[in-house]
């Protein structure tokens, strides 16, 4: 394994040798930064020795019980208090089943970093049979670096998926095509785990409808990555972070859910994890059935000719996922894992397609109406592999290496006729069918080393990663003729995508004196990528296309804090969106004979910079201002096609800029003892421009708003209620499609028996059918408007059994730090 990484670390450097500055950066910044910190840290075990994770831990003031900040452990029963200001404090913290730990008369000075070592809890007297314990934690958290949107006994989760819970997140939009957006900015990267997902599109699209909210946790929205992350992404990142049960001892949960609207879905889902001093085993599985659909209808201007168009798609898929997992505590300070994930999704899509052709000057004189009914059958899977080991001596120094391969297979057969009938539709004008065979494999190789170490009273961190993306692309279009199927060479090709990213990165992160802290970071990464077309007709051959380029992408924070209740941050980051292989390929993926989508393999990698501004109020209410300038913005364009007067296209292009303002606003409320709410507010400004020449431009501005609430209510006889819901204002998709304002109200009840192993919640979803979307698009001398809606109206019932078997006992009681946690937003 040290060879392997030798010939990893060696073609790094080859391939980039500028990275050796960021080590010499890493030397001034060390004799540059003399300031100390002041903190507080240590180490939380029990009484067999064993670390004790995600416990709470608060700090008090010892004049007044005032609580001045909340913290939690790490997976190694670590913890640190920071940018502390002197004085005297006492420190309680709790965890499920042991009693309180409360250390008394620390006494901080200026500068001082005070370790309190280990501390031990003590085990907990009061029978299982007397209590159980009631904790909770809030829907919303703001980190340093990222917002935490906590779904995880959500009830108005029920029979949901992963898209439609990221509608509901802090500063996410979704648009009609499924493409996400974080503060107005297009260019999300989707993580699960801490792992990046590959998937785009349809694939992408499809994996989130198939994971449900069962298994999902929560989501850390990380709008400004520092330079350890990768800088692909012009919105930043959305990681998904599954259910994972660490406690010790054998555990594990069951639950099913049904799910109804106009169609049925159901899923059922079980997790365990077995944990000792020695190692760790967990996994869960998931299997469940979708049916659903979504209708659209369009109006189009062209050439003089109107297109009236009516979509009816439905959806009927089966799935399921996997994921099993193992880590080893070689030594104390010393772990080794194993991560195995795999899932399977086979569907059938029946899209009914009607489009009546007139004129535009007199649309009641049909001249002919084209049906194109299209068959799809798909059958996606996906196989992961991770390694990984870690160093850590919990003084401030750790080692992380991972290795990682995936391999995801997506296999398409398409069945589509074109007939033309006259106006009365009783002749038929003319006939093509074809078919279509269109798989993807994707490889992807990843490897990965950061380091990080105490310098200087700071924190100096720096690694480098390898990464390569191999993907086949077949497209093979067939013309059905006598029955017969004739593959055509003219529309048919082999893409192949092979990317490989060469990357180092350096950041550095301390405080200066009571107030302030700050990090700055470094990244480059050398881009090497091949875009191979090959045609089945030699006139249609083309050259590779060829992307070699080195980018810099600095990054850096200033955080003050005014008074103990006021805090200011600061972050300027630079980043890049790559031109994702599913958008590079120029084949006409026919979705009907006048309307098709193509890619774009001249395409240029955007570049953006970010600024955002945030302040935070009682370590509860966070605002934040953000300011994005991307160059080369890579956007979904429709435009009439040049050759045949009755067809247009979906591709992608590089607009010249485009800029957004933003701002988000995340507010939670305790209105009295049995009712909390929570909102968030966000708004932008979006400006869009470009001049493609031949009178395509674009020069649009556009203001949109959002606006999420949920209302938690402790009703009588254990009952919890919930109710939700958002209202979204018009703005812009893509380049130029303009879209109107939606809503929507959910509602929950939730209870609990069998001394609360039995989770029963019921929810109903999207009340008054309100989600849909509407809105238009000019460009290019093609004018559309269009609705659609799909089936989120809901009603949803989820079972869920705790089958715990825990060597630890509870307590019916919720401690007065679990309630302080739970308001200033620390994760219970």
């Amino acid at each position: 394994m040290p060879g392997t990484f030798d010939v990893i670390c060696k073609t790094i450097l080859e391939k980039c040798n500028c990275m050796k500055h960021l080590f010499t950066l890493s030397l001034i910044l060390s004799f540059l930064i003399t300031q100390a910190q002041t903190s507080i840290k240590g180490e939380l075990q029990d009484e067999n020795g064993l670390a004790i994770e995600f416990a709470n831990i608060a700090l008090y003031n010892e004049a007044d019980s005032s609580l001045v900040k909340v913290e939690t452990s790490d997976e190694n029963g670590s913890f640190q208090l920071q940018s502390i200001i002197p004085g005297d404090y006492y420190i309680s913290a709790t965890y499920v089943g042991l009693s309180d730990l409360r250390v008394s008369n620390i006494k901080l000075n200026i500068d001082q970093q005070l370790d309190l070592g280990v501390l031990s809890f003590s085990p907990m007297a009061v029978e299982l049979t007397e209590a159980t314990v009631t904790a909770s934690r809030v829907m919303v958290e703001s980190k340093a670096d990222r917002m935490i949107f906590n779904v995880q006994g959500t009830i108005n989760s029920v029979g949901s998926d992963a898209i439609s819970l990221l509608r509901k997140a802090p500063g996410v939009l979704i648009d009609n095509n499924n493409n996400i957006s974080v503060l107005g900015r297009s260019g999300v990267l989707i993580y699960v785990d801490g792992k990046q997902l590959p998937l785009t599109g349809d694939d992408l699209t499809i994996y989130l409808q198939n994971l449900p909210a069962e298994q999902i946790d929560r989501f850390e929205i990380i709008t400004n990555p520092g330079a350890k992350y990768e800088a692909q992404g012009n919105a930043g990142i959305i990681d998904i972070r599954l259910k994972k049960d660490k406690s010790h001892g054998a555990n594990g949960s069951i639950s099913g859910t049904y799910s109804q609207g106009e169609y049925g879905r159901y899923n059922l889902s079980g997790s365990g994890n077995y944990r000792n001093k020695s190692l760790n085993i967990f996994g869960n599985a998931s299997y469940g059935g979708h049916e659903s659909f979504h209708n659209m209808d369009f109006i189009s201007f062209q050439n003089g000719i109107q297109l009236e168009e009516k979509v009816r798609e439905t959806f009927d898929r089966n799935y399921y996922n996997y994921r099993i997992g193992t880590d080893f505590f070689i030594a104390k300070n010393h772990t080794l894992g194993f991560i195995v994930r795999g899932g399977e999704n086979n569907g059938e899509r029946l899209t009914l397609d009607r489009i009546s052709i007139s004129p535009q000057d007199n649309p009641t004189e049909i001249d002919s109406i084209l049906i194109a009914n299209t068959t799809a059958n798909n059958d996606r899977r996906q196989n992961t592999f991770n390694v990984n080991y870690r160093f850590d001596n919990r003084k401030g120094q750790s080692l992380n290496i991972d290795l990682d391969y995936g391999r995801y297979e997506n296999k398409s057969l398409r069945f589509q006729p074109n007939i033309y009938y006259d106006a009365k539709e009783e002749s038929v004008l003319s006939k093509d069918v074809n078919s279509f065979d269109t798989p993807t494999n994707i490889d992807i190789y990843t490897a990965k080393i950061d380091y990080e170490r105490s310098v200087l009273s700071g924190k100096l961190s720096f690694g480098v990663k390898y990464s390569r993306v191999v993907s086949d692309n077949t497209f093979l279009v067939f013309d059905e003729i006598n029955e017969e199927s004739l593959q055509n060479d003219t529309l048919s090709n082999i893409f192949d995508y092979d990317e490989s990213v060469y990357a180092g990165y350096i950041n550095y992160n301390r405080s200066l004196g009571e107030k302030w802290s700050f990090s700055v970071g470094f990244r480059t990464e050398q881009t090497d990528a091949t875009g191979d077309l090959r045609a089945f007709l030699p006139e249609l051959q083309e050259d590779p296309v060829e992307i070699n380029y080195l980018s810099w992408f600095p990054s850096a924070g200033l955080n003050w804090h005014l008074a103990e209740k006021h805090s200011f941050s600061l972050n300027y980051g630079k980043r890049i969106n790559r031109q994702d292989y599913s958008v590079l390929n120029p084949f006409r993926y026919q979705l009907s004979k006048i309307s098709y989508r193509r890619g774009n393999p001249f395409l240029r990698p955007e570049i953006v910079n970010n600024m955002e501004l945030g302040y935070t109020f009682a370590q509860r209410y966070n605002f934040k201002l953000a300011y994005s300038k991307t160059d080369d913005q890579i956007t979904r364009l429709i435009a009439p096609d040049k050759d045949d007067p009755l067809a247009n296209f979906i591709t992608w292009e590089n607009l010249a800029e485009q800029t957004v303002i933003s701002f988000n606003a995340s507010i939670p409320v305790q209105i009295t003892k049995w009712w909390n709410a929570y909102f968030n507010a966000s708004a932008s400004y979006l400006n869009n421009q470009a001049d493609y020449g031949g009178g395509a431009v674009v020069d649009l501005q556009a203001y949109t708003y959002s606006i999420y609430q949920q209302h938690t209510f402790n009703l009588p006889a254990g009952i919890k209620g919930e109710v939700s819901g958002y209202y979204s204002g018009p703005g812009v998709w893509g380049g130029v499609f303009k879209y109107d304002s939606n809503w929507s109200l959910d509602l929950g009840l939730q209870r609990k028996f069998f001394k609360d192993r039995l989770n029963v919640r019921v929810s109903a979803a999207d009340l008054f059918y309100e989600t849909g979307w509407s809105g238009y698009s000019d460009f290019a001398g093609l004018y559309s408007a269009g609705n659609g809606w799909w089936d989120s109206r809901r009603v949803s019932v989820s079972l869920s059994y705790n089958l715990g078997n825990r060597n630890v006992k509870s307590r019916k009681r919720r401690t007065g730090l679990e309630e302080e946690a739970g308001r200033v937003g620390d994760d219970g």
